[in-house]
Parts: structure tokens; C-alpha cells; sequence
């Protein structure tokens, strides 16, 4: 394993992280996830599942692990993993994100999975509650998915509250979403309280298929944040089951998995300092972490596979819960 310093904060972080969105709750939009959690969808089973895909990843190094309020019960399990895994808080970084409410209340098939919140009482209220599970081992506090149109950078009690959170020692960041990415990270890096800045962290979607925030994110690194990837491998289509795209790929790259190409390419960003494995199993995580020895000339030699950011933004908004 790599290991980098995120950002500016002195926060030092494993180069790979483990992402919790596919294994805290039953339903995502990764393609194949139900056969990934091959039926553990209970709480109980899918547990035990997300326990073992954490033993993976820690024992190939990873020290970074990413969860939120609305990735079901992901902190829960997050916190009782590290407890009964004897793990300290000095070996591992959790970060986690407020700003949605889980609703699909442990079904697949919801109307609505997930409903953004972005007000000050919702902060408080999910802060405590994050809180209450991680304890001290939440190092980074995100706001899930900032955009522009959501108003909540430009929200006074909002961000004077995040403020607070980064003076009593807390690394406060932002997620973001959607094709104008670009447009509300620039946004963030204006945000300062006090004669400081209020976020040291950013995460956000940078993939072969959409690499349009790359500026933005350099921006962003040169500013002193932590750059976090997140969707390296889009949900699965950066996968081998995008049987058309593996295999157009392959073509250059025949002994390197699709997913371990598209992984190395974002470990290749200079502004990177994490890149999260969105892992579902224990083969994913292997197959994930073999991006760290994915030669150079490889990468040099995929072809473009970018796609226009709306048409990438419009399939992904398409993708079924599963």
C-alpha cells in the first residue's frame, strides 16, 4: 500500500480507501451489487458481509474508510468492526458525510432511497449522531453532495457551524456531484470564516469516463485540501461487466483488469490523495488494490474513453437500484 497526506491537514491516509456506500445498505446503483451481496441483505448478514470485505481491506493496507448518515447503517457497522477488530483510533481514519436521510428503510425496491437535507438543524442532529458511533475516530465531517442549486455554501448558519466543527479539531470537507462539480468546488475554496478556510477535504467524482472536475481538484490540492476519488470505476462500468468497454480496453491493456486500470489512473492524478474502492467483496477489494502496481506505460497507452459530462451525469442518474 501507498500511503499520502491529505492535503494540508497532516492527516496521512493510505492511497486506496474503502468506500461504505455498497455494503451499508441493501440497495445501490452499482451494476451487479445484488449478486455482490450473494443474499446477505439483512442487517445482521449484510454485517457480517461488510465486516469481511473490512478485515480485506485493512489487512492490504487500507487506513481510510469512508461512510455517511444515508449509506444506511454503514457508520454502525464501521464502528462495531473496529471495536471488535481491536483496532485504534490511531491506525485507521474514518471520514463520514451529513446531508442525507436514509429512507429507503432497508428495502431494495423504495421509491426514494435517499432525501437531501441540507439545513443546520440537520447537521447538528446527524453530527451528534455520527458522532455518538465513530467517537474518535472521525477525522473528516463532509457535507454530502454541495452543489450550487442546494444553496448550503452560501447558507450562513450552515457554514459557521462547520467552522466551529473545524476549530474544536474536526477536518470538515464537501462531497459533489453532477456536471457542474467543477463550479461548486471552485465555489468552496471561497469560503472562509474567521480569515480561514472552512474545508480541507474534497471528494469528489473523477473517472475515465468523467474527468471533467480534474481542474478544479488540482485547484483544490494546490489550495492545501485533501483530494478524495470517489466512483474510480463509475459504478461498475469501469468494470468487467462492461463487457463491451473491457474489452476495448483489453486490447492495450490484456493482463490488467479494467477496474485496476481505471483505479490506476486516478492514483495517477497529482491532486489525488485518496482514491476510495466502492469494494463489495473480498475479490473486488484484491482486484482494486492491484491498481497500485499497474505500470505507467499502460496507462499511457488507454485510449480516451471520456464522455460528454451531462451524458455521463443523465446515464448514471439512470442506473437501478439493486
Amino acid at each position: 500500500m501507498q500511503y499520502r497526506t491529505l492535503g494540508a491537514s497532516g492527516v496521512r491516509v493510505s492511497a486506496i480507501g474503502l468506500g461504505m456506500a455498497a455494503i451499508g445498505r441493501p440497495g445501490y446503483i452499482n451494476l451487479g451489487h445484488g449478486d455482490d451481496l450473494t443474499g446477505s441483505t439483512s442487517p445482521s448478514g449484510l454485517e457480517d458481509h461488510a465486516g469481511t470485505v473490512m478485515d480485506a481491506a485493512l489487512a492490504a493496507g487500507v487506513t481510510y474508510f469512508d461512510a455517511a448518515r444515508s449509506y444506511g447503517k454503514a457508520e454502525e457497522f464501521v464502528s462495531r468492526w473496529l471495536d471488535s477488530r481491536g483496532v485504534q483510533p490511531s491506525d485507521v481514519v474514518v471520514g463520514s458525510k451529513w446531508g442525507y436521510v436514509y429512507t429507503a428503510d432497508w428495502t431494495i425496491d423504495a421509491d426514494v432511497h435517499e432525501v437531501k437535507i441540507h439545513t443546520r438543524e440537520n447537521l447538528d442532529r446527524q453530527h451528534v449522531e455520527s458522532t455518538a458511533l465513530l467517537g474518535g475516530y472521525l477525522r473528516l465531517y463532509q457535507i454530502h453532495s454541495a452543489t450550487l442549486d442546494s444553496g448550503v455554501l452560501d447558507n450562513p448558519d450552515v457554514v459557521v457551524r462547520l467552522a466551529e466543527l473545524r476549530d474544536a479539531g474536526l477536518l470538515v470537507g464537501l462531497s459533489t456531484s453532477g456536471s457542474a462539480q467543477a463550479d461548486t468546488i471552485r465555489r468552496a475554496l471561497d469560503v472562509e470564516v474567521g480569515g480561514r478556510p472552512v474545508f480541507g477535504a474534497v471528494q469528489s467524482t473523477w473517472n475515465l469516463l468523467e474527468p471533467s472536475a480534474g481542474p478544479a481538484l488540482a485547484e483544490a490540492a494546490d489550495a492545501g485540501l485533501g483530494v478524495i476519488v470517489k466512483e474510480a470505476v463509475a459504478n461498475g462500468r469501469l468494470t468487467g461487466r462492461n463487457a463491451d468497454l473491457a474489452a476495448q480496453v483489453s486490447g492495450t491493456a490484456k493482463d490488467w483488469s479494467l477496474d485496476a486500470i481505471a483505479i490506476a489512473a486516478c492514483l495517477d492524478q497529482p491532486w489525488s490523495s485518496v482514491v476510495l474502492s466502492g469494494a463489495a467483496t473480498v475479490d473486488q477489494v484484491e482486484s482494486n488494490v492491484r491498481s497500485l502496481t499497474v505500470p505507467a506505460d499502460i496507462l499511457d497507452a488507454i485510449p480516451s474513453l471520456a464522455e460528454d459530462p451531462n451524458d455521463y451525469w443523465g446515464r448514471r442518474s439512470s442506473l437501478a437500484w439493486g
